[in-house]
């Protein structure tokens, strides 16, 4: 009988490492290896269940009866009463949650708080429902990571994981439940605090350092372990590719007071949080030796291969770099030599739905097989074009929807947006993701993550859509009125060569031979503007946690996008169909605009931000 629920002996045998022999944790590896064939194998008769299962819990709470559900379990009936949607038409419901209607309205179970996203198309971060049961069940996707890696890369339980966590500060909704990020929450819960050894995730950074809210007492004590126990470190990396880049931007800029403190064996004096220092005094001791070593590592005039020469026996990179994250491959590769990126998992705030099977396989041909006891998962078929993916409508007709399909019958080479149903009351949700059908393991599809639904520029967590970007170009140009030019055309890239990475604006003017007399504190106007125009979520990282760099623009010569055209109808582009990207993926368009470039400007200050909960 398949179980929608996790396997509960599953998992007690796969967090039991304290307790086993390692033959016996291999027999455990080897069930776990048999779910995934298990689940892989009768994909859509588990999905029918999982349907049934989160439906009939949920029979009687307000949104499924609002629409008609009538207790109903039925694929065919759900589908047909219940609408496809979005996070905004779910919005009310959620607003009465976070201010303090504890009634069944999306799910029987009590919602016991929510996980915060890095934040919508329009900036603003989403609060996602979540219950205990939602969050225990999330516990399999973590568990079944080891057994597929330990095929891949033996012997990982011989050293340790030197892997950066971070913690952010939670906040209390008006009704008084936490809203987190998913990771903080797991952090800060009994299930990371409370866990049992496991020598496959031994991590060189004490929970002390985790935990701490102040992220760079949080990095730099993180790091300063991390380089004590250099030699033990078998793997290295963080949740994605940005946050390991991150951690290697500041060991640039603070490598002295790290060899300092490991060649006394003390922590500097900026690290004030007392549980910090008393874990990361309880590792260090004086080492002049290694620091010797470490300096003149990071003394040398070039930092390519920083990583293996540092963490001589690292064996590969952990972070996800798909989707927008794949701009820091060159990046990672120049900094490791050429280590193996591997991604293990996909997940996102609502679900944790997929794990990588072939984690050994090349960055930009990662797959996620979706695991069908996590959620009821439909395809929305999408078409998109070259360079970005097109702002679809978020109302959809009742054709368009009866067009989703289910797991099981998606199609090789197709792109779709994801839809769940979650046992913690979201009812056919689109979530943003664009995935294309790479592949089947036996009955279940493996998809590549191609992009987020409207999102045009990226960095960090920040997310920008086409719309927004017009609107804020908009009201950058009017800075031009007075000199008799405007902005005939644009284009974006999100430039991840700089660090921090930084937004790039391409102009091509209206009267480009004005633009000579404009001054140019009037064009550092314009990027501001720009950047005042951005989302809560771009000015945060901007203005608090500098993981965006100033906004630039840069003018181009006049015909530039004529010839951007013209390079892409030599591609195949139909000049029919034309229309001018406004985000550069491919990276001959931006070699041809950069090519072009008359002049350049960044924004003088930063944007205006305020912290606030929303």
């Amino acid at each position: 009988m398949w179980e929608a629920a996790p396997n509960s002996s599953l998992a007690a045998e796969m967090n039991n490492t304290n307790s086993i022999e390692e033959s016996q944790q291999l027999e455990s590896f080897e069930k776990a290896l048999k779910f995934i064939e298990d689940f892989t194998t009768n994909a859509d008769k588990i999905q029918n269940r999982v349907l049934s299962e989160i439906l009939s819990i949920n029979a009687h709470v307000e949104y499924l009866q609002r629409h008609g559900l009538d207790g109903h379990t039925d694929r065919e009936t759900f589908k047909k009463v219940i609408p496809v949607i979005t996070y905004e038409d779910l919005k009310p419901d959620i607003n009465r949650i976070a201010n303090g209607d504890t009634s069944p309205i999306l799910c029987r179970e009590p919602i016991t708080g929510f996980f915060t996203s890095s934040g919508t198309s329009a900036g603003e971060r989403k609060l996602i429902p979540t219950t205990k049961e939602c969050f225990e069940r999330r516990s399999l996707f973590r568990i079944l990571r080891t057994p597929i890696m330990n095929q891949y890369v033996p012997g990982l339980n011989k050293g340790k994981i030197m892997y950066f966590m971070f913690t952010k500060p939670e906040a209390k909704t008006p009704g008084g439940l936490v809203a987190i990020p998913i990771l903080s929450r797991y952090y800060k819960s009994s299930h990371f605090k409370d866990r049992p050894y496991d020598p496959y995730n031994d991590n060189t950074s004490p929970d002390a350092t985790i935990i701490c809210e102040d992220s760079y007492q949080s990095l730099y004590s993180q790091l300063l372990c991390g380089l004590y126990q250099n030699n033990q470190v078998l793997r290295v990396g963080a949740a994605f590719a940005f946050g390991f880049l991150r951690a290697i931007w500041f060991l640039q800029k603070h490598w002295t007071l790290l060899c300092n403190d490991i060649r006394t064996g003390t922590i500097d004096a900026q690290i004030t949080d007392s549980s910090v220092q008393e874990a990361v005094l309880k590792i260090l001791k004086p080492n002049p030796k290694l620091a010797d070593f470490i300096e003149t590592e990071c003394s040398r005039d070039s930092w390519q291969g920083i990583i293996t020469r540092l963490w001589p026996n690292t064996k590969y990179i952990d972070a996800i770099v798909s989707g927008s994250m794949s701009q820091y491959i060159p990046t990672l590769d120049y900094y490791s030599n050429g280590l193996p990126i591997v991604c293990t998992r996909y997940g996102f705030s609502e679900c944790s739905p997929g794990l990588n099977l072939n984690p050994l396989c090349k960055p930009n041909e990662v797959s996620y097989t979706l695991i069908p006891t996590m959620a009821y998962f439909e395809f929305l078929p999408v078409e998109r074009n070259n360079e970005i993916n097109n702002s679809e409508p978020n109302f959809l007709n009742e054709k368009e929807q009866q067009e989703l399909v289910d797991l099981v019958d998606v199609k090789l080479g197709q792109e779709y947006e994801l839809v769940v149903t979650t046992y913690a009351g979201l009812y056919r949700y689109r979530v943003g993701d664009v995935l294309r059908v790479a592949g089947f393991k036996n009955k279940a599809p493996q998809f590549n993550f191609i992009c987020r639904r409207g999102v045009v520029l990226s960095i960090d967590t920040d997310k920008t859509d086409e719309m927004e970007l017009q609107n804020a170009v908009e009201n950058s140009v009017k800075h031009l009125i007075p000199f008799n030019t405007s902005v005939e055309e644009y284009t974006s890239y999100a430039d991840a060569s700089t660090i921090p990475g930084h937004y790039v604006v391409y102009w091509e003017l209206i009267n480009q031979e004005q633009a000579t007399s404009i001054p140019p504190s009037v064009f550092e106007d314009c990027c501001l503007t720009i950047e005042e125009s951005l989302n809560s979520v771009y000015r945060r990282l901007r203005v608090h946690e500098k993981s965006v760099g100033p906004l630039e623009i840069k003018i181009v010569e006049k015909g530039s996008f004529t010839k951007l055209m013209d390079f892409a109808i030599s591609q195949g582009a139909s000049i029919s169909q034309y229309k001018t990207p406004r985000c550069l993926k491919f990276a001959p368009t931006v070699e041809l605009l950069n090519s072009k470039v008359l002049s350049n400007y960044f924004s003088p200050k930063c944007p205006k931000w305020v912290p606030n909960y929303k």
